[in-house]
């Protein structure tokens, strides 16, 4: 860590030439003790720093004096740059690091490389969750992301049943703002959503990372399993344009795009019949309730009857009072 700390730092003075104990502590997130003893192990190891005392003063760098990290376009630094998502980052115990990726990127750029991959960052941003939506506390993320770093099994306690289990970690996921933790677990490979995580404690036994697993097409695959596991059955609606674009918004938003991309052709009042893939009749009529007066269920009738159901006891509920 205290390496690439000062890695950090002399990139941070080379972007900046000249910076204060404070500011440059600041932007590594240290005490300002420790940047003084990192300037110091730099200048021991030939590193041309010299410190200026008093008003206007600060840490220098050499004029003229730079290292260099050759190889990355302007599109490579931009994309480094504006991927950061440093909430994230700092959640994996990374936001170190990402601060001294960054310096080196900005540090070793031409100026004007540099002022395109700025710019890039400043108007690109990363807000992973969707709205309305407050993603929920992950108390072990950081030791899960260590475990995972460090090859280690982990002892976690998992669920409203305290269920106990011995996990090897092979990768943590990020999925609308919910954090999972892919875990090979008795020969099998499982996913743990990160919040219902209550303990988690490293061991000292290691574990050898299987060589043929590849985190994102893994999780692909298993997403997919598990979305055709949860679309059992199939719908026969109606819906007016408006009913339409408000779909994917009440029902599970692919099946919802397939549906509307395989849509009839529009009656005279733009009405269009949809073949929808559903997980159960009792959670689409639940679901295409939201609709309102935008839906009409015409196969099966059990759906039918279920969007009356609600309708009426809609009606009933909100039946003018007195």
């Amino acid at each position: 860590m205290r390496a690439s700390r000062l890695m950090a730092l002399l990139f941070v003075l080379q972007r900046r030439r000249s910076a204060t104990a404070a500011e440059l502590a600041a932007e590594l997130e240290v005490s300002e003790r420790t940047i003084y003893r990192d300037v110091a192990s730099l200048t021991e190891v030939g590193v041309p720093i010299w410190t200026e005392p008093g008003p206007g003063g600060g840490i220098r760098l050499v004029e003229g004096w730079r290292t260099r990290l050759d190889g990355l376009t302007a599109q490579e630094a931009a994309a480094m740059l504006t991927m950061g998502a440093p909430q994230l980052l700092a959640e994996l115990g990374l936001g170190a690091a990402l601060a001294g990726a960054q310096a080196k990127i900005l540090a070793t750029l031409p100026e004007g490389l540099r002022a395109h991959a700025r710019v890039v960052a400043e108007r690109v941003h990363l807000d992973a969750p969707g709205w309305f939506q407050n993603p929920a506390e992950v108390t072990h993320l950081a030791v899960l992301a260590e475990a995972l770093w460090e090859q280690r099994r982990v002892r976690i306690v998992y669920g409203p049943r305290n269920v106990h289990r011995e996990v090897e970690p092979l990768g943590l996921v990020l999925k609308a703002g919910v954090w999972y933790l892919v875990a090979g677990v008795d020969g099998d490979v499982r996913t743990y959503r990160a919040a219902r995580i209550a303990e988690a404690e490293p061991l000292e036994v290691t574990f050898e990372r299987p060589t043929d697993f590849d985190l994102p097409t893994w999780w692909a695959e298993s997403a997919g399993r598990f979305a055709a596991s949860m679309l059992r059955e199939k719908v026969r609606l109606r819906l007016s344009p408006v009913g339409l674009r408000a779909l994917p918004h009440v029902t599970d938003p692919e099946a919802a795009h397939t549906a509307v991309a395989a849509a009839g052709e529009p009656d005279a009042d733009g009405w269009r019949e949809v073949l929808l893939d559903v997980e159960s009749l009792r959670v689409a009529a639940s679901q295409l309730v939201a609709l309102g007066g935008e839906v009409e269920g015409l196969d099966p009738p059990e759906l039918r009857a279920m969007l009356a159901e609600h309708g009426r006891a809609l009606a009933d509920r909100n039946a003018p009072l007195g």
